[in-house]
């Protein structure tokens, strides 16, 4: 893990500054000893780790303001963290300081029927929300596989995508308005309850995403959607990969945005199987999950369409699921790719990059190529329906130079996706893990932009130092 070179780098915190983050958020919410520290030295992100000087959890907005306040008087990196399951290394304190732990903020403000709406604080996972949300009748769309113990508040610092993302789109698409402390202490809000607002710059969207290198968000107003009356899945499966990815564009060809298209390939189809004992086709080339929802008669109708396309391009076989539970069930499938992959070596390394719809079948080629050049041992699910895919590699560290090998591999995996047309994280981020790609993908002019913007929101540069090129 390389550091970049800008930027405060803390020292051990003295005294009086460990005693004023105490009378801040009272002592037991200062983590200061390794035993209390080491959890919050990495995220879900392997091979990243870095030790904090102290953690501290604020509950309350105005506490968030004075730690901020602090640090920057001080010269002290503060990074940012919900849960920790990112998957970019984007809350890992690499030049030490402070991890400022906001999973004590867990209000649910309010749940608004008539306006269509839910105002949360950041520490509220996404799961909850959305429970809540349904006793209403409403439904929150975003839907990120760690939905059960991800923050809403991790969700658009990151700008979490999902299950859902083709039809409903990201955690951006959602959110509404911010209220957001910067480093200097002042306290704003972006945005509001309004769906049409363009009043001024929108900083609402510039904060969404921007992995906590600009602000800590303190409060999110998010909007919600009438619940769709019904839901159905199915399943379709193909000898190859590459066949799953020309059934997807078919899809797409037939006018058809569905509210599921998921994909994985064999060796997550086993994985898979061992791990959830759900009845999958082991022989499968792949697996498609596609699904809809809406009215009875639109899901009939969509789904039907589906099964056909998936025939036409040549399935081994389609079925679908007969009620809610065995849905579920094949969602479930898809949900746990990762940790099924993760029983199958000690390190597992998942990566996101997306490519335009048609170039699916053609990105898939490349990654199995790529994969066998590098000898590693690589498994493919995602998104097929919005182009996102996440090659996944597992290894032994005791193997040799195989990290190097996988890093290698995932290099070129990037650059692929790039030649492509595509991107080199859909929705995971950019953190500590691929900030090393970031220029090639934006350009130097564009990174130039960025320190500015972030310039102008941190001039201590305390936020999250060293990453998105800060």
């Amino acid at each position: 893990m390389n550091a970049a070179s800008s930027g405060p780098r803390a020292a051990h915190l003295d005294p009086d500054t460990v005693a004023q983050l105490r009378r801040i958020v009272g002592d037991s919410h200062v983590l200061l000893t390794d035993g209390d520290v080491e959890p919050y030295s990495r995220d879900a992100t392997p091979l990243f780790r870095a030790r904090p000087d102290a953690v501290v959890l604020p509950a309350t907005t105005s506490e968030v303001s004075a730690i901020l306040r602090l640090a920057t008087e001080r010269g002290i990196p503060v990074v940012p963290r919900g849960a920790g399951s990112n998957l970019a290394a984007a809350t890992v304190a690499e030049r030490g300081g402070i991890v400022m732990v906001l999973t004590r903020m867990t209000a649910i403000k309010e749940i608004s029927a008539d306006e269509l709406l839910a105002v949360v604080e950041p520490g509220v996972t996404t799961a909850e929300l959305a429970d809540t949300a349904a006793l209403q009748g409403l439904l929150y769309a975003p839907d990120p596989g760690s939905r059960t113990v991800a923050t809403v508040g991790g969700n658009v610092a990151m700008c979490a995508g999902g299950l859902r993302g083709l039809k409903y789109g990201v955690t951006r698409n959602y959110v509404l308005g911010l209220e957001a402390v910067l480093p200097t202490g002042e306290v704003i809000r972006t945005g509001g309850r309004l769906w049409k607002d363009v009043a001024g710059y929108d900083l609402t969207r510039l904060l969404t995403g921007s992995e906590g290198t600009l602000a800590v968000i303190t409060e999110v107003t998010v909007a919600l959607l009438p619940m769709p009356a019904v839901a159905r899945t199915g399943v379709a499966y193909f000898d190859s990969l590459s066949d799953a990815g020309r059934a997807v564009a078919g899809v797409i060809r037939d006018g058809l945005v569905p509210a599921t298209l998921e994909f994985l390939d064999n060796r997550c189809v086993n994985a898979v199987e061992d791990f959830a004992h759900l009845g999958l086709d082991r022989q499968a080339g792949a697996l498609l999950l596609f699904g809809d929802d809406g009215t009875p008669e639109a899901v009939e109708r969509s789904l039907g369409i589906m099964a056909a396309t998936c025939e036409r391009v040549g399935a081994r076989g389609v079925t679908m699921a007969r009620d809610v539970a065995e849905s579920e069930a094949l969602l479930t499938a898809r949900r746990c790719s990762l940790p099924a992959l993760a029983r199958l070596a000690p390190i597992t390394l998942l990566e996101d990059a997306t490519v335009p719809r048609p170039k699916i079948a053609e990105m898939v080629d490349r990654i199995e190529a790529i994969s066998a050049r590098h000898q590693v041992v690589c498994a493919t699910f995602g998104h097929a329906g919005d182009g996102n895919l996440h090659p996944t590699i597992v290894f032994d560290p005791a193997d040799g130079d195989v990290r190097h090998r996988a890093e290698a591999a995932f290099g070129e995996i990037f650059a692929a996706a790039m030649d492509l047309g595509g991107t080199i994280t859909g929705e995971h981020g950019v953190g500590a893990a691929k900030r090393g790609y970031l220029q090639a993908r934006l350009g130097a002019d564009q990174m130039a932009l960025l320190r500015r913007l972030k310039a102008a929101f941190d001039p201590a540069g305390i936020l999250n130092p060293g990453k998105l090129g800060s």
